[in-house]
């Protein structure tokens, strides 16, 4: 009996999933009318909207990471803030500041660019720690403190910050405490020759593309309290568990010799991440349940920036993304 309320109830998910996740296809619309390319940064963008999480995203310029954030804003009738950081920004800058009213003889908060619904960090390595900190509050609480008093954030409330790989000189790289409070690392390549004339031409056309409103923040808050509801078994949630010990302790899961180029593993913020981007992962697939290959498809973006590497890692030049294809390959798959 217990069996088949299951199906049941599966069946139930996956045909309320069906019915809200169409506008994820309409998002996924507009934004192909702009960005070429790029399914994995779309997708990965979509997974941090559903699971209320934010990104970090690394590529070298011109990879069209604003160009991609604006557009998901623009497809969502959003607020959105670019925001450079330069070392000589300040957090008021950021988040705002008490002005003196002569009219009203009394002082009164001027807003910063944060109060938006998407806020694009810009080179977020390169502004001092007191300006990461800001934002990084407003990341974690939803809310910011200007004066004494704390001023709420909107939902839906994504942050969006970008490092550029190849330029060190003059930053402030963020703090590995810091870089956690990030859902997904995301790193983006070149695109390919075909995707790369598109570019050209869609650059040299009369008009460039321009993507259209189609959904509102209201049915972005409803599909997160759906995504909660993707069925996960207790074998997949085993499986989650498994592979962020295997980057704690490689040695217990048969990883021989890997103990020596991990200086940390993930937390258990990395264990919850995991869990809602597969479900989030689900639901953009239009699927009422989790599978391994969910969570194949999220591993690398969860971990990637929560392994801390030894020296005698870098001095042989193995990476995370290394370390965590053999932890993929070597943890049993339920």
């Amino acid at each position: 009996m217990t069996m088949m309320n299951n199906t049941l109830d599966i069946k139930e998910i996956n045909e309320k999933i069906r019915f809200e996740s169409g506008f994820i296809q309409q998002i996924t619309t507009e934004m192909n009318k702009v960005i070429v390319g790029q399914k994995n940064l779309i997708d990965r963008l979509l997974i941090a909207l559903l699971s209320n999480g934010h990104l970090l995203l690394e590529g070298v310029p011109g990879l069209a990471k604003t160009l991609a954030i604006k557009t998901l804003a623009d497809s969502i009738d959003a607020g959105f803030s670019r925001i450079q950081f330069t070392p000589d920004l300040l957090p008021a800058d950021l988040i705002g500041t008490l002005i003196y009213s002569q009219k009203s003889e009394e002082f009164v908060v001027r807003e910063g660019p944060i109060f938006n619904h998407f806020i694009l960090a810009d080179e977020i390595n390169r502004a001092p720690a007191k300006v990461q900190s800001a934002l990084l509050e407003a990341m974690q609480e939803r809310q910011v403190t200007i004066g004494t008093e704390s001023h709420q954030l909107e939902e839906p409330f994504m942050v969006l910050a970008t490092q550029n790989p190849i330029e060190q000189e003059g930053t402030y790289p963020l703090p590995e405490a810091q870089v956690d409070r990030f859902m997904l690392k995301v790193v983006i390549g070149y695109p390919n020759k075909e995707e790369e004339k598109l570019i050209i031409r869609q650059n040299l056309a009369k008009e460039f593309p321009k993507a259209e409103k189609v959904v509102q923040p209201q049915q972005i808050l409803k599909a997160r309290e759906v995504v909660k509801e993707v069925y996960m078994d207790e074998k997949i949630e085993k499986y989650i568990v498994d592979l962020v010990f295997a980057s704690r302790d490689p040695e217990a899961f048969n990883i021989r010799d890997y103990n020596r180029f991990i200086s940390f593993g993930g937390s258990p913020r990395a264990s919850i991440a995991m869990a809602i981007a597969a479900k989030a992962f689900a639901f953009i697939k239009q699927r009422g349940y989790v599978i391994p290959e969910d969570v194949r498809a999220v591993c690398h973006d969860v971990l990637r920036h929560r392994i801390g590497l030894t020296y005698e890692a870098e001095a042989e030049e193995i990476t995370t993304d290394h370390i965590i294809t053999t932890i993929l390959n070597q943890v049993e798959v339920p």
